[in-house]
């Protein structure tokens, strides 16, 4: 079974019962139906998304319900709760269709918003056609569906003229934080991350096999990075485990030390090596003076920063993916005279399988703040062919629950041509900036060398790897949005939390 899924964008104007002038109103909506959209029947389903209105809301948790039945009766009826000042309203409107009119009927949504059972106030939402229509066609997917995506009772309240209360729920969908994961955002089940967290290796030689975290100190400011990494090295001889534990202070220099190399005893569940483990639930070890235990608790979902089907089917000479897109992390790290003591520190683990590093690269995780989760890889490849094209660009930003831009590959070859995204590599600043058809975003990084750590290490074919480190970078981050001209959507400076790197061969 298949179902639909579309987004959608309304601009328009409101006017509260209390007061006299009129405000501006979006919704940012995303809809969810249990089987493929039949114009000519009545298909209902779910809504999520994010409802402003100038001056007095702005909630990324709106939720609610959708039909759709432009022949059947006519109309496309919405029905969303959202919070505003406080309160819990209710927008309850639709679009009567009609030949008369088609464009305008399709396009216009006059709603009504209510209080419980009390109207408060009313509007009218449009659809920008010269700016919506291409992404609302170029946004339509059709999922395999293993159930209802509307759950059993599932309908809308029958209503004599306009509704005036409505039978819905608005659930809380996270879990932990009281944000609203978004569409498609849950926390991902314990199975599916040992899924992701199982050893990859299948004997091959000439690969390589990373597990590694980085997470931030809440109370400190330190940042933690914890790289497990499987070795099989090109010549066909042993495998073995390595890796190494690094922190970075506010204040003081950046400790780290290494552990392995020993030989790979093959786990089912992660990582292991020179009592050093990493599974889906718990991070423990010691290296030199290091000692850690840290639980982990999956915050978002799973994050695949490289197409999904590179991660199922290894035909890039690397691949890279997050079992969740963000964690936290409690627990004790001590080293010489330091005890971090962890509660809810906030950050992810990930994944890596391939051949080994790039010719050249640079990675940024950055959470943003709010649940929103800033990914990106860059690299240029070593294949010789390949190494004199510009870096290929991997960007995944997770805002109010959803992904932009929404497939990987677009960010790596672009929309309509290829280099819509570039990276310009050096240190101690590296940037990042890139375009879809209404967006384009600019990630400035700055690694201080003071906060960067050095490290060397070698690739399967035997080749020296430098990767340079800093879970303290500063970041800047600027994402606009085309309305007529490029307007500000939204900002983040992030200053010492930033987790970053450039390395090359």
């Amino acid at each position: 079974m298949r179902g639909t899924v579309f987004t959608e964008k309304m601009l328009g104007t409101v006017r509260l019962d209390t007061e006299t002038a009129e405000r501006r109103i979006r919704l940012d909506l995303r809809a969810e139906a249990d089987g493929i959209l039949r114009p000519h029947r009545t298909t209902r389903a779910r809504l999520t998304g994010r409802v402003r209105i100038a001056g007095c809301a702005d909630d990324p948790c709106a939720d609610g319900e959708l039909e759709v039945s432009p022949i059947a009766r006519r109309r496309i009826r919405y029905q969303l709760g959202f919070t505003c000042d406080g309160r819990r309203l209710t927008l309850d409107g639709w679009k009567s269709v009609t030949a008369r009119r088609p464009v305008t009927s399709m396009t216009v949504l006059p709603f009504t918003l209510y209080e419980g059972d009390a109207r408060v106030g009313e509007g009218v939402l449009r659809f920008p056609l010269g700016t919506g229509l291409a992404p609302f066609l170029l946004g339509f997917r059709f999922p395999r569906r293993e159930g209802s995506a509307a759950g059993p009772g599932f309908r809308f309240p029958r209503r004599e003229g306009r509704a005036v209360g409505l039978g819905f729920r608005f659930p809380r969908r996270d879990g932990r934080d009281g944000r609203a994961a978004g569409p498609g955002s849950r926390v991902p089940r314990r199975d599916e991350r040992a899924a992701h967290f199982a050893p990859r290796w299948d004997g091959a030689p000439g690969r390589t096999e990373v597990w590694y975290t980085t997470l931030t100190d809440p109370t400190t400011g330190t940042g933690v990075w914890l790289h497990h990494e499987l070795t099989a090295p090109a010549d066909g001889s042993e495998p073995f485990a390595h890796g190494w534990v690094a922190v970075f202070p506010r204040e003081g220099a950046v400790r780290h030390a290494r552990f392995g190399p020993v030989p790979w005893t093959r786990p089912a569940d992660g990582f292991a090596g020179d009592k050093v483990t990493a599974t889906p639930e718990q991070l423990s070890g010691s290296a030199g003076d290091f000692h850690w235990k840290l639980t982990e608790r999956p915050q978002g979902p799973a994050l695949f920063t490289f197409p999904r089907w590179s991660w199922r089917r290894p035909l890039l000479p690397a691949a890279q993916m997050l079992p969740a897109a963000r964690a936290a992390y409690d627990g004790e790290l001590s080293y010489e005279e330091h005890t971090l003591t962890l509660r809810g520190a906030i950050g992810a683990s990930a994944r890596i399988y391939g051949h080994g590093n790039a010719h050249r690269w640079t990675w940024l995780h950055a959470e943003l703040g709010g649940g929103d989760v800033l990914e990106i890889v860059a690299a240029v490849s070593t294949r010789p062919g390949l190494r004199r094209l510009p870096p290929l660009v991997f960007l995944r930003l997770c805002r109010d629950g959803r992904i932009w831009p929404r497939r990987a590959e677009r960010s790596a070859v672009g929309w309509l041509g290829v280099g819509r995204f570039r990276a310009a590599f050096g240190l101690p600043g590296w940037t990042v900036t890139g375009r879809t058809a209404l967006r384009r975003i600019r990630v400035e990084v700055d690694q201080p060398a003071e906060r960067t750590l050095t490290l060397e290490y070698r690739d399967p074919d035997g080749a020296r790897a430098v990767c340079r480190n800093s879970e303290s970078a500063d970041a800047r981050v600027v994402l606009e949005r085309w309305w007529g001209r490029w307007r500000p959507e939204a900002s983040w400076v992030l200053d010492g939390t930033a987790h970053a790197e450039a390395g090359d061969r």
